[in-house]
């Protein structure tokens, strides 16, 4: 059985993937200003969302379908929290919380999980398939604008289990095509991509107050000025 999973989501996700890229806080992170409180507090919100992940992949780990998809290589939670050391110190866990956008999320990949283990197929694709893509771009980015050595408060980036991320990615993305699921579950599990691009999109819009403080209005307009194709309005900061 093959639903052309991977191919669906691609394709599915498109428009959600370029509203998250052109929310503020990315805008400007893709133009090279990365002011390090609101990276830190990105990243914490990170570390709470992969641990919801990976508590839920690890646990699943037999499941018919979260089985095949299921590469420990892939796991951020260790990283995430080398990453918070660098930014916090070592009692970083007492200084860490989610953020409100960043419960509702993990809330839903919980619910999810206990529900039905195929939507969580979405999430691993909205998360991870980004980090091995655009995200080593991001790595490059945070690194030049925070003068960050290499490996220095972005291992989060770095898959050490991984040497081919290309090969990887098309194995990946094989595995999803052969998923026991039918068409009308792939579809579902599109829908689901999109709620998940959705509920990063809140998270990286809640980062914007900080980063508009750090930068001031005037600078943040300019980044992330851009014109509709539907009209002639700008997108700027209220």
């Amino acid at each position: 059985m093959s639903s052309n999973l991977a191919t669906k989501l691609r394709e599915g996700t498109k428009k959600s993937h370029n509203m998250a890229e052109n929310t503020g806080f990315i805008a400007c992170f893709l133009k090279g200003t990365v002011e390090k409180k609101s990276y830190r507090k990105l990243v914490t919100n990170l570390y709470f969302v992969y641990s919801a992940m990976e508590e839920e992949m690890h646990e699943h780990a037999n499941d018919p379908i979260l089985s095949k998809v299921f590469f420990p290589e892939l796991d951020r939670k260790a990283a995430l929290e080398q990453d918070l050391a660098f930014y916090y110190g070592a009692n970083w866990k007492e200084q860490v919380a989610p953020s409100e956008a960043t419960k509702k999320y993990i809330a839903r990949i919980h619910e999810v999980a206990d529900r039905d283990t195929a939507l969580m197929v979405a999430h691993l694709y909205t998360r991870y398939l980004g980090d091995l893509s655009g995200g080593q771009i991001l790595k490059k980015i945070a690194q030049n604008a925070m003068n960050l050595t290499d490996g220095e408060g972005t291992a989060f980036y770095e898959f050490a289990q991984i040497p081919d991320e290309k090969a990887f990615k098309t194995n990946y993305r094989q595995a999803m095509n052969d998923l026991p699921i039918d068409e009308a579950k792939a579809d579902e599990v599109v829908d689901e991509a999109n709620a998940a691009f959705e509920m990063n999109m809140v998270m990286f819009k809640e980062l914007e107050g900080n980063l508009i403080k750090a930068i001031g209005v005037q600078l943040f307009n300019m980044l992330t000025r851009k014109r509709n194709r539907n009209t002639t309005e700008l997108a700027t900061a209220e």
